[in-house]
């Protein structure tokens, strides 16, 4: 929901200055120009018509005047001229009228009493004032009277009369008692229009003495008390009383009970009366009745409705008010008093009349030298008024005469008019109703154009809405108008523009382009004069992600979104409202720069909320409303209805479903005589349903809850209904869950669910337990039991079948005949022991074994199945017995084979087979010894690479940790790696069984190589391990390298390099921090000095090169392809890794503990490379 509004600067001005006449000048409000223009006096403020002033202070009577030159003041009184320098009590405010009439110091506000009137005169005519009348307002003091206790029968009416004094203004009446509180008013207490107490019918209570009524004239601040006022009412008990105090017992007398009465009028008297009323007064209508009962009053205009919205009733509907009243509200008013007896009614005929009112008032002509005009003076009335016409105070007739003027009735025509004929006039409406005086000059002016609007004044306005240029001006005659844009533009004309009366230039859709200087020009036949003004237009102000419809359930937190945009040069200000109006002031409300969050959701938070963005020039604003939802409000007012013995139904009232609507009811029930406090779930039923019919049970004191259920949860439960206790009843259904089962050989133990406690459908709940023994010829035994869930029957054989049931009985009787149930006496262990175990051997590590079944009648108890204890004796490849750890394997059912898994290859076992029941497991049967074949061995324990010479290298290895067999052989392979990353050849070596260490000899020297290691038993080779290994390089070499390290020549150029190279990064350094580029890595890589390692590109510092994906070092285990090359896609196992430069690690006994590292680029073999680690020689023979 959006909406939007533009505001323009220039609104303000149009309507200031969009009021001139065709036909006359009207002078622009503008301080500096009145200054300058000469004008008729104007009266600007003046007293009231009827002032009623207080005695007690000063009097002040108004009269403000405006003119050029300055009016002078003069006061009439009573109709003559009233002096007031003769009076030392009266003065007259400086460069005002106004009069000040000295009461404090003397004076007595009586005696200036009357009709006052001012007029203001300057050279240019004369304005008056109404006719004020002064009146000092009058508290008298109440007349002395004798008042009688008024004694009254109760039931009657009573009427106790105020007659205040008459003050000026009337006095406000009200009635109190002696504690100075108000006497309480009802239907049938009030106090009427004119003060008096009226009593439609009087009661005991009525009877007091201190009934007062108070005049309070709020111009003197004053309060006047009548006398108390005494009421003492006669209850027809106390008259019956006294009356037979004072009869003999033979008198026969009895008083009537209080009498019934219908209504009679109290006010106003008769069937009908007149009121007349005043348009746009407040009309009033009173109608008091008296009756026992009280009657009530009803209001109808007869052929016509009371006017809607203007309409109120006061006092108990006893007075009808009409505001604002008009001819339309003439008519007959009929008030109807009614009670049950009967009714009474008043016709009031009302008239309304009207003081005169204006339809068109006089307005000021300011006219040039020669130019027409009219003044014009409207007015209605009831009776229409008379018009007449006064020239600066003075009746036209007698006024002198102008040659210009002429009074057409309501008008007066002005032609040809010269500088003379300026004059004030008055018009005066009047009937017996009152009278309207309005003052209009005619001002006759030659003046120049003259531009107000200041100069440059600057305008802003939104794209695409008006723009309204002021050039308000003034000249006589009136000038001409023309626009241009810029300074040396054109005239502006066409439809584009719109040009007013009052000088206004309306652009009405401004543009972008429409920003510029514009340039107003104003001439007469006096004289010309232009103004320069500035328009600039802005982008509108949009909101581009509008606050979205949102529900959220009750404690959440939500937010509103406001994104807006504007233009840049305009400061926006985003204020966010709840439903119309300010923000609570609430910590959990944080307004953002472009959203409103609220936080902890409570229910008063729902609403309509919107985003207003307010600039200089327009306003937007967006709304969305937000729901919070919560778990609707419990249920309330539930009610019984219907109750029969096994049904009733339940009512209730939905509570509140905090807007989400309710989908169902949930409807517990509180068993209060056998599970009281526990509720218990009884039905569900949608939500558009409010009333249910229950089943029941017999012998339940039901209690019902309703919950309500919506989306967002469950409500509250409501409260309990009332309780209703059903009648007692044979049980309606048996125990479940009946069973028979023995816990020891010789008994049979019948258990059962025992019924809940409104199942038992009365008191004396008991249970009837029957058995026999199945297939056998036997009469059913029977025990009765209450308050338990089981029976043991002792004695009986071990395992045999019976026939059970359980039956339900009460008080009133038994439940249905039950069903009847298999059973069994307890168990025994089973007897025998399975017989012709077989096991047969499938392979190293499974066997499956095979068994006789035991004869039913031996197991003694339900069969569960078999188990199967199995062990290791030993392993047959080191003859070392071990902790025997047995492991069990059970077959449920009457299965006769099973599998054994997870067994250790070349080891002998045991094992038994066992049958099971419920009571546990019979004898095991003799142990069967099998044995396992042989398998592959596990990889040896360890390879271990020692003793590197030149050509050769010492293994070491240790056996299988698991042999799984006799071990026929070891096998060793191995190959070299060159740095091209290719495997060499493979050599396979069969080493003896019992052999645990190798010299390999004939090696290269310095080279790397890889080996390949396993075990074999007759079945097959077992899993290989693997490890790497280089031989030493030659010393004579080594030394000659040496050597050559220690020339001067040697070392002057190794420094010469280093120093190009420091210069070669230095500049480097220098071109890359001004933003050049320089190609050392090129050059780097050009060199193939290992000392120079290349630069790691991430973070600029020496390193080394690897590659996650090439380069990764074998893996054991790992197999050579046939073609005997590594290759990246083939296998993880990588050689690339194992580049030049680093020169494998030995400890102090000459094992390899060395690791590798490679470089990133493969380079192309120099010289005879090798893998040691580098050295100044091999840094030269790289170099040269």
């Amino acid at each position: 929901m959006m909406k939007k509004k533009r505001l323009s600067a220039s609104k303000a001005s149009l309507v200031l200055f969009l009021c001139q006449m065709i036909s006359a000048l009207d002078v622009p409000l503008d301080s500096k120009l009145l200054e300058e223009l000469s004008q008729p006096p104007t009266i600007t403020q003046q007293s009231p018509k009827d002032y009623i002033v207080d005695p007690r202070e000063n009097i002040v009577i108004q009269c403000e005047a405006k003119g050029k030159p300055p009016p002078s003041f003069s006061w009439t009184r009573n109709g003559t001229h009233f002096d007031i320098d003769k009076d030392a009590q009266v003065t007259m405010k400086p460069n005002s009228g106004t009069l000040v009439i000295n009461i404090m110091n003397g004076g007595k506000a009586e005696a200036y009493e009357g009709i006052y009137q001012c007029t203001a005169r300057n050279e240019r005519g004369a304005a008056i004032s109404n006719n004020i009348v002064i009146r000092p307002s009058r508290s008298p003091l109440w007349t002395k009277e004798k008042l009688e206790p008024h004694q009254v029968r109760e039931g009657d009416s009573l009427v106790l009369h105020c007659r205040p004094p008459v003050g000026l203004p009337p006095p406000i009446i009200f009635w109190m008692d002696n504690a100075f509180q108000r006497l309480p008013q009802s239907e049938r207490v009030s106090q009427g229009l004119n003060g008096d107490l009226y009593f439609s019918n009087v009661q005991p209570e009525d009877t007091r003495e201190d009934y007062i009524c108070y005049a309070r004239f709020n111009h003197t601040q004053t309060i006047q008390q009548k006398q108390p006022i005494s009421v003492k009412v006669f209850s027809m008990d106390s008259l019956n009383d006294t009356i037979a105090a004072n009869l003999s017992d033979t008198d026969i007398y009895g008083a009537k009970p209080v009498t019934e009465k219908q209504p009679i009028l109290l006010t106003p008297t008769g069937s009908t009366s007149t009121k007349v009323e005043l348009r746009g007064s407040v009309l009033l209508l009173e109608c008091i009745a008296a009756g026992l009962p009280t009657p009530g009053i009803h209001w109808i205009k007869e052929g016509g409705e009371l006017p809607a919205n203007r309409t109120f009733f006061e006092n108990f509907k006893k007075t009808l008010k009409i505001i604002d009243v008009s001819e339309a509200d003439s008519g007959n008013y009929k008030c109807i008093a009614r009670n049950i007896l009967g009714s009474a009614y008043h016709v009031i005929s009302v008239t309304v009349k009207a003081a005169p009112y204006w339809i068109t008032a006089p307005r000021n002509l300011v006219l040039s030298p020669g130019e027409d005009g009219t003044l014009i003076c409207r007015a209605n009335g009831n009776p229409k008024p008379n018009i007449s016409w006064l020239a600066n105070g003075v009746p036209i007739a007698i006024a002198p005469e102008d040659p210009s003027r002429k009074v057409d009735g309501d008008t007066i025509i002005f032609s040809h008019v010269q500088e003379r004929s300026s004059a004030v006039y008055q018009c005066n409406a009047s009937n017996e109703y009152g009278y309207l005086l309005a003052n209009a000059f005619v001002n006759v002016l030659a003046e120049p154009p003259r531009i107000l609007t200041p100069a440059n004044k600057l305008y802003q306005v939104i794209a695409d809405s008006p723009a309204l240029l002021d050039c308000a001006y003034f000249g006589s005659p009136k000038p001409e108008i023309e626009w241009f844009k810029g300074v040396k533009g054109s005239i502006l004309r066409g439809n584009e523009y719109v040009f007013h009366d009052n000088g206004t230039l309306e652009i009405p859709v401004a543009q972008k382009d429409s920003t510029g200087t514009y340039t107003c020009v104003a001439r007469n036949e006096l004289g010309k004069i232009q103004n320069e003004v500035q328009l600039e237009v802005k982008d509108p102000t949009m909101i581009i992600k509008q606050p979205e419809y949102k529900v959220i359930q009750r404690y959440g937190q939500v937010s509103f979104e406001c994104i807006i945009k504007h233009d840049s040069t305009l400061l926006a200000t985003v204020t966010w409202l709840k439903d119309n109006d300010e923000l609570p002031d609430d910590e959990r409300f944080l307004v953002g720069k472009d959203n409103l969050t609220i936080m902890n959701v409570t229910d008063k938070d729902d609403g309509t909320y919107t985003c207003i963005v307010n600039t200089t020039l327009d306003s937007v604003s967006a709304s969305a409303v937000l729901t919070v939802v919560a778990r609707p409000n419990p249920p309330f007012d539930l009610e019984l209805t219907g109750q029969l013995e096994r049904s009733v139904e339940l009512s209730w009232i939905p509570g509140d479903e905090n807007n989400s609507p309710i989908t169902s009811f949930v409807i517990e029930y509180e068993d209060g005589l056998h599970e009281p406090g526990v509720w218990h779930y009884q039905t569900e039923v949608p939500g558009t349903q409010t009333t249910v019919q229950l089943k029941l049970s017999p012998y339940v004191n039901y209690s019902f809850r309703v919950i309500a259920v919506n989306e967002i949860g469950r409500s509250q439960p409501s409260e309990p209904s009332e309780q209703y206790l059903t009648k007692s009843a044979n049980p309606d259904e048996n125990p479940s869950n009946v069973q028979g089962i023995g816990s020891e050989p010789d008994n049979l133990v019948i258990t059962w669910e025992p019924l809940k406690g409104f199942q038992s459908n009365g008191p004396g709940l008991q249970y009837k337990v029957s058995w026999r023994q199945k297939d056998v010829d036997d009469e059913w035994t029977s025990v009765i039991v209450a308050n338990v869930s089981k029976y043991i029957v002792s004695g009986t054989p071990t395992f045999v079948p019976y026939e059970i049931k359980v039956q339900a009985l009460n008080d009133l009787g038994y439940a249905p005949e039950p069903s009847e149930v298999i059973g069994h006496s307890g168990e025994d262990l089973p007897m025998v022991a399975p017989g012709n175990v077989q096991v047969h051997v499938i392979n190293s590590t499974l066997a499956k074994v095979h068994w006789d079944p035991v004869p039913l009648k031996t197991v003694r108890g339900h069969l569960q199945g078999y188990k199967v204890y199995y062990w290791k004796v030993q392993s047959l490849s080191r003859r070392s017995r071990r902790h025997v750890e047995k492991k069990i394997l059970t077959f449920r059912g009457n299965k006769t084979f099973g599998m054994l898994p997870g067994l250790e290859p070349y080891s002998s076992y045991k094992l038994n087979v066992r049958v099971v029941n419920g009571k546990g497991e019979g004898p095991a049967s003799p142990d069967k010894v099998f044995k396992t074949p042989e398998g592959v061995p596990s990889s040896p324990s360890f390879l271990k690479i020692t003793n590197p010479t030149l050509d050769s290298l010492t293994l070491e290895w240790g056996s299988p940790t698991h042999p799984n067999g006799v071990l026929t052989s070891y096998v060793l392979k191995f190959q070299p790696i060159n740095n091209t990353h290719e495997l060499g050849p493979l050599v396979e070596i069969r080493i003896p069984a019992n052999e645990s260490s190798l010299i390999l000899k004939n090696l290269n020297y310095s080279t790397r190589y890889k080996f390949y290691f396993n075990a074999q038993t007759s079945v097959g080779s077992g899993s290989q391990i693997t490890e790497e290994a280089v031989t030493i390089m030659d010393e004579a070499m080594a030394s000659r390298q040496v050597d050559i390290a220690t020339q001067g020549w040697f070392i002057g150029l190794m420094c010469a390099v280093a120093l190009l190279i420091l210069i070669l990064l230095i500049v480097c350094f220098i071109r890359r921090n001004k933003g050049g580029k320089y190609p050392v890595k090129e050059k780097e890589d050009a060199h193939a000095d290992p000392e120079i390692q290349p630069m790691k590109e991430d973070d600029g510092t020496f390193g080394e090169y690897s590659d996650a994906e090439d380069h990764k070092p074998l893996k054991k285990g790992s197999r050579t392809p046939s073609d005997r090359t590594v290759k990246k896609e083939d296998s993880d196992d990588s050689l690339v890794d194992y580049g030049e430069g680093v020169n494998g690690q030995f400890n102090e006994d000459g094992s390899f503990i060395g690791q590798y590292s490679g470089k990133k680029e493969k380079e192309p073999a120099e010289g005879n490379e090798s893998s040691e680690a580098p050295s100044p020689v091999n840094a030269m023979n790289s170099f040269v």
